[in-house]
């Protein structure tokens, strides 16, 4: 017995050591904690009063800081990173950066306030915490820092092998990876037309959440907190709806769920008239992905509605964007302000 208990010690000795110190997977895991670094850096120099953007990918591909930042006149930080990554680490990052007068904007994903306690011990960002934040996942759940503990195995070597010399040959630079797909405010910007995956969004119908499972998920709950905590502190917080397939259900129950979140916490909630839905042919590679044009439009009329809602003067973007808007696949006349002027 006493054998057992000192191989299985120095099993656990090793595999910390592996995965905490030794392999790293520069080019995947690497490049979203970068990501993580970058908006948390731009985001601490930002003066106050700021606007900032909140979510999964649909934060950073379908909604323009570079748009709502100049039509609102507010310094604006598009901080959405994915939905593998756990918001209890995102909210533990932001939340000292975030001061009275501050408006956060989110149009959270559906997925986001569904996941469970099980998917957050496993989310992907588990990896980054153990090798590179130990005290932040110190600050998380004990649930949460035993998966990060737990999160590599015989996969994440193989896939460590091959990007580590691949990053330090230089052939594929994670820095510069970054610049060509996010502009200095964190929005996405390879989002081209000419990019779209057809055959990802061949079966845009999916079912509709019922509205239990939303309120109901430990990613709600999170989100709750973190309302209730920054409204506290006397910092705006707006709830969203995330872009998504006009063929995709989202029924009156759907989105009074989710603005329950955000209302009996002491937030608000704001929702399009179109609920944020378009047609399959205005997306990437999936729902939350818009192309490019058609994040320009969209983030016209969202600096509208939050215009609206702050009592805002709504100033007029640049020809530039107004003309790219235009060009989204799905834009009908009159839906730009230079039109509605």
């Amino acid at each position: 017995m006493h054998r057992i208990l000192l191989s299985c010690a120095g099993s656990l000795l090793l595999y910390l050591i592996v995965f905490g110190a030794l392999v790293d997977r520069p080019l995947s895991l690497g490049l979203l904690g970068q990501e993580i670094l970058q908006k948390s850096a731009a985001l601490a120099a930002m003066p106050s009063p700021k606007i900032v953007i909140l979510a999964g990918s649909t934060g950073p591909y379908s909604h323009s800081c570079l748009v709502i930042g100049e039509m609102l006149n507010l310094p604006c930080e598009n901080a959405g990173i994915a939905v593998g990554i756990g918001l209890d680490e995102i909210f533990a990052r932001d939340a000292p950066l975030l001061h009275p007068g501050d408006v956060i904007y989110m149009p959270m994903e559906l997925s986001q306030y569904t996941q469970t306690r099980a998917q957050y011990r496993s989310a992907a960002d588990a990896g980054l915490l153990l090798r590179d934040d130990s005290r932040l996942l110190a600050e998380l759940p004990a649930g949460r820092a035993l998966g990060a503990i737990f999160c590599c195995n015989l996969a994440d070597l193989v896939e460590a092998a091959v990007e580590m010399p691949l990053a330090w040959s230089g052939r594929i630079n994670p820095h510069k990876l970054l610049l060509s797909e996010y502009n200095s405010q964190g929005d996405r910007i390879d989002n081209l037309a000419a990019a779209a995956d057809m055959e990802l969004l061949r079966h845009p119908t999916r079912p509709e959440l019922p509205a239990s499972a939303i309120t109901g998920g430990y990613g709600a709950s999170l989100i709750s907190q973190f309302v209730r905590q920054e409204t506290a502190r006397h910092i705006m917080v707006i709830g969203g709806l995330p872009t998504d397939y006009a063929t995709a259900p989202l029924g009156g129950q759907t989105v009074n769920a989710l603005a329950s979140i955000y209302v009996e916490n002491g937030g608000a909630f704001q929702s399009l008239s179109n609920h944020s839905l378009y047609p399959v042919q205005d997306f990437l590679n999936g729902e939350g992905h818009l192309v490019q044009s058609c994040q320009m439009m969209h983030s016209e009329l969202v600096a509208e509605m939050l215009g609206t809602y702050l009592h805002r003067v709504v100033h007029q973007p640049t020809d530039t964007i107004i003309l790219l808007a235009a060009s989204c696949p799905s834009a009908v006349p009159g839906y730009a302000m230079s039109a509605a002027r």
